[in-house]
Order: structure tokens, then C-alpha cells, then sequence
């Protein structure tokens, strides 16, 4: 009789933003919904 086992070890580690990242992120995210926007408004319009 022969019992294979198995360890899987998993390590999480939390990923801090930087200044740089968060500013970058917000931009983003004021373009991206701006952006939306008018693509639902030329939509309505066509």
C-alpha cells in the first residue's frame, strides 16, 4: 500500500500602493469613465 501526500504551501502577502500608483490608477479611472460617457451619449444620439 503506498500513500503519495502532497504539501503545497501558499503565502500571501499584501501589496502596498504606492503615490505614484494611486494617482496613476485615478487618472485612469476619471479617463475611462469620461471616456464611457460620451460613448453612451453618442450612442443615445445616433
Amino acid at each position: 500500500m503506498t500513500l503519495n501526500i502532497l504539501f503545497f504551501t501558499i503565502t500571501i502577502k499584501k501589496h502596498e500602493v504606492t503615490r505614484e500608483e494611486a494617482n496613476h490608477k485615478e487618472i485612469v479611472d476619471s479617463l475611462f469613465e469620461k471616456h464611457k460617457d460620451r460613448q453612451i451619449t453618442m450612442h443615445h444620439l445616433i
